[in-house]
């Protein structure tokens, strides 16, 4: 549905209906590619672009804390699984069921979360000079998708509260005393937290 939603907002920019599967393709970075519809129809310079994209995708380093790129075999693997880690990825490969999953089964889940976000890019695209111009709230989609995955990620906690709490306080925190840079400074305050609850008191790290 995201994808679908990523498609038509292309086309409804003005961009040619080929940009969304070739964007879904190459760069595969959901959320960033809905902020850089904006930048290429406002022609911004690549510096800003490329400075954009790390603020936004720098999650993923943190992702890295969790998710089980270990368990992924030979260099080829692990290259494209690390190309591959998506949010959807991260929520369910590091979800309390997925502890006894195989490397081949959590590469095929990468490899077809991958397929259907440029193949329904790639459709709402095609479908999305169908839409009314007076139709809105297609940007809309992507929030609604990382509500969606807090809470199946706090759902599966499964009573550990403080995760979540710590997660709060860092968006908090940096909201107040990073405003300019609230995104990256909530992530490295939070991945701070687990690394310091981590040492001090030898729980095993959780996903949030």
């Amino acid at each position: 549905m995201v994808g679908l939603a990523f498609g038509a907002l292309v086309t409804q920019s003005g961009l040619d209906w080929w940009w969304a599967g070739l964007s879904a393709t190459l760069a595969f970075g959901g959320s960033f590619e809905f902020l850089l519809i904006g930048m290429v129809t406002a022609a911004a310079p690549l510096a800003t672009i490329a400075l954009s994209a790390f603020m936004v995708n720098v999650r993923h380093v943190f992702y890295a804390l969790s998710f089980p790129l270990h368990r992924i075999p030979g260099r080829l693997g692990k290259t494209y699984s690390a190309f591959a880690l998506c949010d959807e990825a991260y929520a369910l490969a590091t979800g309390e069921q997925a502890r006894s999953w195989s490397s081949r089964r959590i590469l095929w889940l990468q490899f077809f979360l991958h397929l259907y976000w440029a193949g329904s890019a790639t459709a709402g695209a095609l479908l999305g000079s169908l839409i009314p111009d007076s139709i809105t709230g297609l940007d809309f989609a992507l929030t609604a998708l990382f509500a969606v995955l807090a809470l199946d990620a706090v759902r599966d906690l499964r009573g550990d509260l403080p995760t979540p709490a710590l997660a709060l306080l860092s968006a908090l925190a940096a909201h107040f005393l990073f405003p300019d840079q609230m995104l990256l400074a909530a992530f490295a305050l939070f991945a701070a937290a687990l690394l310091a609850r981590q040492l001090t008191t030898g729980r095993k790290p959780t996903h949030a």
